[in-house]
């Protein structure tokens, strides 16, 4: 994952579900239901990309309550999360322009 590559819609949702700090089982719950049940993230995706997203610093570990760590975005992420949303919104406007006809120029 580059910082200008675009997020994957599974690392999309991992960062917004930790708008407010959760735990594994809690991304996932969160990004099911945020979904409507059409993207399940499964155990192994959700802590293989925990993993890549504390190095890259764009979420980090809160203090372990019991067995479960939880965790939160940082300014990073959030800043990552914002560039996705403006990138998705161009894709999504530049859609509508051709299929309704207008130019693009």
């Amino acid at each position: 994952m580059e910082e200008n590559s675009p997020l994957t819609e599974g690392v999309y949702y991992i960062l917004l579900a930790l708008y407010e700090p959760r735990h594994g089982y809690g991304i996932m719950q969160f990004v099911s239901g945020l979904s409507s049940g059409r993207v399940e993230l499964g155990a192994g995706t959700i802590y293989g990309a925990i993993k890549t997203l504390v190095k890259r610093k764009w979420i980090a570990p809160l203090d372990e309550d019991g067995r479960r760590k939880e965790y939160v975005i940082t300014d990073t992420g959030k800043f990552m999360v914002e560039h996705e949303i403006k990138r998705l919104r161009e894709l999504y406007n530049n859609g509508l322009k051709i299929t309704k006809g207008e130019s693009l120029l």
